[in-house]
C-alpha cells in the first residue's frame, strides 16, 4: 500500500524553531519594539497639554453665561456660544466650525441623538449634543477627559457602587474622569456642551462602531467622517494638534 503523505505541519512547527538563538532573536525584536512604542506612548500622553487650547473652566464659564442669556432656548444658546468662541479665539491658534446648520445623527453606546462639531482636532473636540425625544445608554471607556455642560434639559447618572442617582442640570457640568464609565440618560429636550480633551482618535471606534453593529446609517457616517476629517486637517494645517 502507498505510503501516507505527511501533512507537514509537525515539521514545520519544529522547523521553526529548530535553532534556538534565532528564536530568542525574534522575540528579543518584538519585545524591544513594543517597548519603544510603549515608551513613544507614555511620553506623549506626558506633554499632550501643551496642544490644549480650550479649558473645562472656561468652556464651563462659557456654558453658564450662554444659559443665563437664554435660559430654555437652545436655539439661542447655541448661536451665543459659537459667537463668543469665534470672538475669543484666533484663527490661527485653533479652527472652528461656525455651521450651526452641520447637525448629523449619532449612535454610541446605545444612546442616540443629534451633534453639531464645533471642534475637532488630534487631542480636543467640542460638539453640541442632544435630542428633543431623550436617549439614554453607556458613557463608553475613553482615553480622554469628558466635560458635559448641560444647556437645557436634565441629565441623569449611574455610578455603581454608587447607589444615588446624580443629577444634573442647566449651568452644571457632568465630568466623566477618562477610563471611567457610567450609565446615563438624557430626558426630553437635553442638550449639552460637550468637552473633551485627550487622544481624540481612540474614542472613534466607539461613536462609530454602531453603524456596523446596528444601524447601517452610512449616510450619517460619512458626513461624520467628513465634517471630522476636514476639521482635523484645518487645524492640522494651522499647526494644532
Amino acid at each position: 500500500m502507498p505510503a501516507k503523505k505527511s501533512s507537514g505541519k509537525p515539521a514545520q512547527a519544529a522547523s521553526a524553531c529548530a535553532n534556538p538563538a534565532s528564536c530568542l532573536m525574534k522575540w528579543a525584536t518584538r519585545a524591544v519594539i513594543a517597548f519603544v512604542v510603549y515608551l513613544t506612548c507614555s511620553f506623549l500622553d506626558r506633554i499632550k497639554d501643551r496642544w490644549y487650547v480650550f479649558t473645562p473652566e472656561s468652556l464651563h464659564e462659557l456654558a453658564q453665561a450662554a444659559v443665563r442669556a437664554h435660559p430654555g432656548d437652545i436655539n439661542s444658546i447655541i448661536p451665543y456660544i459659537v459667537s463668543n468662541l469665534t470672538t475669543e479665539y484666533s484663527p490661527s491658534v485653533i479652527a472652528l466650525n461656525s455651521n450651526s446648520s452641520e447637525w448629523v445623527l449619532n449612535n454610541a453606546g446605545g444612546a442616540m441623538g443629534g451633534m453639531y462639531i464645533i471642534h475637532a482636532s488630534i487631542t480636543e473636540y467640542l460638539i453640541i449634543f442632544g435630542t428633543p425625544l431623550g436617549t439614554e445608554g453607556h458613557t463608553g471607556m475613553h482615553t480622554a477627559d469628558d466635560y458635559f455642560n448641560i444647556l437645557v434639559g436634565e441629565q441623569w447618572a449611574f455610578d455603581p457602587p454608587k447607589l444615588e442617582m446624580e443629577v444634573y442640570r442647566p449651568g452644571d457640568v457632568h465630568h466623566l474622569p477618562r477610563g471611567h464609565v457610567k450609565q446615563y440618560k438624557m430626558h426630553e429636550g437635553c442638550f449639552a456642551l460637550e468637552y473633551a480633551r485627550g487622544w481624540i482618535p481612540l474614542m472613534l471606534p466607539f461613536g462609530l462602531a454602531d453603524v456596523f453593529s446596528s444601524t447601517l446609517d452610512y449616510w450619517s457616517f460619512y458626513h461624520t467622517v467628513r465634517i471630522t476629517a476636514r476639521e482635523n486637517i484645518r487645524n492640522l494645517l494651522i499647526g494644532k494638534l
